[in-house]
């Protein structure tokens, strides 16, 4: 099992550890009762990742002496919802839950984003740890504090920056994740390789075949890697005021197609898609080259995520979703744009029609 430590502003009490493994679920048990006591235990997860392993996980935390009781709830986007996080506060108050109460996010995105969310309000805030069980979750969301549910206008809208305690990635969860969902994640992981790190990026290139083929070895390092970048960022930039931007990398235009298409559009299609738009827009305004932008665009493809922009979706009603993005300041909606592959800036804000353009090109 891999260990590091996020380090926030030298203060002890929000710095954690993130661990990866493969099988390391009777560790992270054993690792949870020594290291984070509480009164109660609340393993919160979906009914998908429930049916596959709550039980198991359950199991594991009462086999350690701990006092655990669980909640589900729908799975998907459209449950990360104002009455869907009023449901299980409901149902944690029944269980007893107080102030010594600990919530354990058991799933992908939605579960860590929901639970993270709860807890950072329940009572005034309560500690959490997170369990992610899909591969975008494992790379990315897990990981840096950022909690958020939707709202009718957009994405994320409500939310708060609050530490997880821990976070346990066991790669093991990853064998039973249906091919979308991995692909999804893939797209996390490339947009790693793009704003940080080329070799990676090369890496992926060379090695995609493999990486779709779940080979283990490859994905620890991956994953280990990813986990270690946004880390190192988030240490330097905790709240997103500057470095930490860049992270938002394909994620302007891929939250609008998300909100636009009510979730259809999955967060790592729509990421896909907006990296493809960011690439072809910074080529457009003189910073990156073509041949970068072909690299970027295919090895998307070759992940299996999608290059084309649907289209149902106008340029008109993307743009109007740009302009609920809580990133904008006033009408100026910033992106990030690349001068070349591992180079990443934010740009201060683009034209409607260069926006428009690209969009255009992107449905064809």
């Amino acid at each position: 099992m891999r260990s590091m430590k996020v380090n926030l502003d030298k203060k002890s009490l929000s710095s954690y550890e993130i661990r990866i493994g493969k099988g390391i679920a009777d560790r992270m048990a054993l690792l949870i009762a020594k290291n984070h006591k509480a009164g109660l235990y609340v393993l919160i997860t979906d009914d998908c990742v429930g049916k596959i392993y709550g039980q198991k996980l359950l199991i594991s935390l009462k086999d350690v002496g701990l006092n655990v009781d669980s909640i589900e709830f729908p799975a998907g986007e459209t449950s990360k919802n104002i009455n869907t996080v009023l449901d299980i506060v409901e149902k944690l108050l029944k269980r007893g839950a107080d102030r010594e109460t600990l919530l354990i996010a058991l799933g992908g995105g939605v579960v860590g984003d929901m639970v993270g969310f709860i807890a950072s309000v329940f009572m005034r805030s309560i500690p959490y740890i997170q369990i992610p069980t899909t591969l975008v979750a494992q790379v990315d969301s897990s990981i840096g504090g950022k909690t958020a549910i939707d709202l009718p206008y957009g994405k994320n809208l409500l939310g708060t920056f609050y530490q997880p305690s821990a976070v346990f990635a066991d790669l093991s969860f990853l064998d039973t994740l249906p091919e979308k969902e991995f692909n999804n994640g893939l797209a996390e992981i490339i947009k790693y390789g793009v704003i940080e790190d080329e070799k990676m990026f090369h890496a992926l290139e060379d090695n995609m075949e493999a990486v779709k083929q779940k080979d283990a070895s490859l994905l620890l390092k991956l994953v280990e890697n990813c986990c270690r970048i946004k880390k190192s960022i988030v240490e330097i930039d905790e709240k997103e005021q500057g470095l930490r931007r860049i992270l938002n990398f394909g994620h302007t235009i891929g939250h609008a197609l998300e909100a636009l298409s009510q979730y259809k559009v999955t967060h790592g299609e729509g990421v896909a898609l907006g990296m493809i738009a960011a690439a072809r827009i910074s080529e457009k305004m003189g910073y990156l080259e073509s041949g970068e932008t072909m690299r970027i665009e295919g090895l998307i493809n070759s992940a299996g995520l999608p290059v084309n922009i649907p289209k149902p979706f106008s340029p008109e009603s993307i743009i109007s979703q740009l302009r609920m993005d809580k990133k904008k300041k006033g009408d100026i909606i910033h992106f990030v744009l690349l001068k070349k592959i591992g180079m990443p800036f934010v740009n201060g804000g683009i034209e409607a029609s260069l926006i428009r353009e690209v969009i255009e090109e992107m449905k064809k």
